[in-house]
């Protein structure tokens, strides 16, 4: 059992890791919906995982997460209007579902925009209280006890077995 939990904690840290290091590298970016402008159908805790996205190849209805300067965060908002407004520049209004009206300015961005993917139901909450201090201190404590415990030898005495050796029948001829 503790061999079965330690391969399964080690399977957890080396996704964290290349999650981690998607992120760090902008492969992607996961997003926790902290409102509810967009229910029902993209809910308060849920954990997106947004991509890049060229810019040119998104249409009205598509949902885009884009940097807001008034929130100082990315909005994850439906388009409901783009337009091209030079090289490379793009302007895009976007609208909350639960929302009466559109965001209050366009926004205009570049080349590419990070895009939803992937839609984790609670997995933004449940990423938000994993990384609280009061959680993170004592699971790392546990986890170097539980790696700990996988270093002191085995009592099973599976080190130490005994040979039974029959002694040889003498064949006596006749």
């Amino acid at each position: 059992m503790g061999n079965a939990v330690l391969t399964l904690l080690a399977v957890v840290g080396v996704l964290s890791v290349l999650v981690w290091g998607a992120s760090q590298l902008e492969y992607i970016k996961p997003l926790v919906v902290i409102s509810g402008s967009m229910e029902p159908g993209i809910m308060t805790g849920d954990l997106l995982v947004d991509v890049k996205t060229p810019t040119g190849e998104l249409e009205v209805g598509d949902v885009a997460s884009i940097y807001n300067p008034l929130t100082q965060n990315l909005v994850s908002h439906r388009i409901v209007g783009i337009e091209k407004v030079g090289d490379e520049r793009w302007e895009i209004r976007l609208k909350g579902d639960a929302n009466d009206g559109e965001d209050a300015a366009p926004y205009e961005v570049g080349a590419e925009v990070w895009t939803p993917k992937v839609q984790i139901a609670g997995g933004g909450t449940f990423v938000t209280k994993l990384t609280q201090r009061s959680v993170v201190v004592p699971l790392g404590i546990t986890l170097l006890c539980l790696v700990g415990l996988t270093l002191l030898p085995s009592s099973r005495g599976d080190e130490l077995t005994e040979e039974v050796v029959e002694p040889e029948k003498e064949h006596v001829g006749t």
